[in-house]
């Protein structure tokens, strides 16, 4: 299995950037495909990005797409969020999570999680 570990978070003002990363350990990292979810207060967790096991595919939640860029490096196990543009409406806790079938629908491992929280 894989261990995940989320940093980067912080409280920022609308219209800037944060750079989130998720550093994995345990099994090969580039064995996963990854993701990153967020949960608000009071609303359930949500999808906001997904990469294959290359980085090669990309897919973005639609009120995200434009502003915020996923990547990965297998080389250094870790896995990136870019978030420009920053809304109050993205405030909440960002996970990363690993997809060990690769089909962006069950995610096995989660990491415990960065807050991010934008004032307007």
């Amino acid at each position: 299995q894989v261990q995940l570990v989320e940093s980067g978070g912080g409280l920022v003002q609308a219209g800037d950037s944060l750079r989130l990363s998720c550093a994995a350990s345990g099994h090969s990292f580039s064995n996963y495909a990854m993701g990153w979810f967020r949960q608000a207060p009071g609303k359930e967790r949500e999808f906001v990005a997904a990469t294959s096991w290359s980085g090669s595919h990309t897919y973005y939640a639609n009120d995200v797409k434009g502003r915020f860029t996923i990547s990965r490096d297998n080389a250094k196990n870790t896995l990136y969020l870019q978030m420009n543009s920053l809304k109050p409406e993205d405030t909440g806790v960002y996970y990363c999570a690993a997809d060990p079938d690769h089909d962006y629908q069950i995610y096995d491992y989660w990491g415990q999680g960065t807050q991010v929280t934008v004032t307007p």
